[in-house]
């Protein structure tokens, strides 16, 4: 399945870059007022922070919600104190676009994340042109080699790359990166199956100073006491957030 997202998001940047080539999306992004520091935003506090994500549907779980404003939910999810908004571009099983994200960028003041299945520079100058101060690095769809490419690139342009890991293995290849933002999905995104536990099972493979977030299984209060336990600084959450209200559900988690 990974591979599946990977190769769709790939051709269909391929499609984009038709008419917008790489040099007009590089003028773009280059203009772009400098990427907000997501860093800060989700530095370590004493409640946990939360990256809110407009998600509109998933492999897994099918349609979530329609979201025909996605700068109105954004809008909410920073008036109910999300700390990032993170929005969902990849169009075929995710049912989101790059018009998502720049929408959404008008209408928060906060940091953004572009989350797509990147594997070439131009996704991450298309992520930049388009307002995003984060983009999304899944270690397991990249080699090592162009993992560090992608990162050090992400890097120049001022953004703060999340990095994603889905086993003890991946955390390692994350942490030789010196990656600051370090997510540890649940969902196996080669089955789509969820392990709640493994963040806690490789959290203290993060060193002291990176960020520490836990991504997926977050649906109640008590799943994010269960990662705040394990010692995760921050959560992604998406479906939780758009199949409720988003505002009440928001200050529930940061009550933990």
């Amino acid at each position: 399945m990974l591979e599946q997202l990977l190769a769709g998001s790939l051709e269909d940047a391929a499609t984009r870059r038709l008419a917008r080539p790489l040099s007009v999306v590089e003028a773009e992004a280059l203009a772009r007022v400098p990427a907000l520091d997501a860093l800060a935003a989700l530095a370590p506090a004493d409640h946990i922070k939360v990256i809110a994500e407009v998600k509109r549907a998933s492999p897994s779980r099918g349609p979530l919600a329609d979201i025909p404003e996605p700068h109105a939910l954004a809008a909410q999810y920073e008036t109910g104190g999300a700390s990032v908004v993170s929005v969902l571009t990849e169009e075929r099983k995710f049912k989101g676009s790059l018009a998502d994200l720049e929408a959404v960028r008008k209408a928060v003041s906060i940091p953004v994340l572009r989350k797509e299945f990147i594997g070439e520079e131009y996704q991450i100058l298309e992520a930049r042109a388009a307002g995003a101060d984060l983009v999304l690095l899944i270690v397991a769809a990249l080699p090592q080699p162009l993992l560090e490419r992608l990162y050090a690139f992400t890097l120049q342009l001022g953004m703060t790359p999340l990095v994603e890991a889905h086993s003890a293995d991946e955390v390692a290849r994350a942490v030789d990166l010196g990656a600051q933002l370090i997510g540890v999905n649940a969902r196996d995104l080669r089955t789509f199956e969820l392990d709640r536990d493994l963040f806690g099972r490789v959290a203290d493979q993060i060193p002291a100073g990176a960020i520490r977030l836990a991504e997926s299984a977050v649906l109640s209060v008590a799943d994010v006491e269960h990662y705040r336990q394990a010692g995760a600084d921050a959560i992604l959450v998406g479906e939780a957030l758009v199949t409720n209200d988003p505002i009440a559900t928001l200050q529930s988690y940061l009550n933990v």
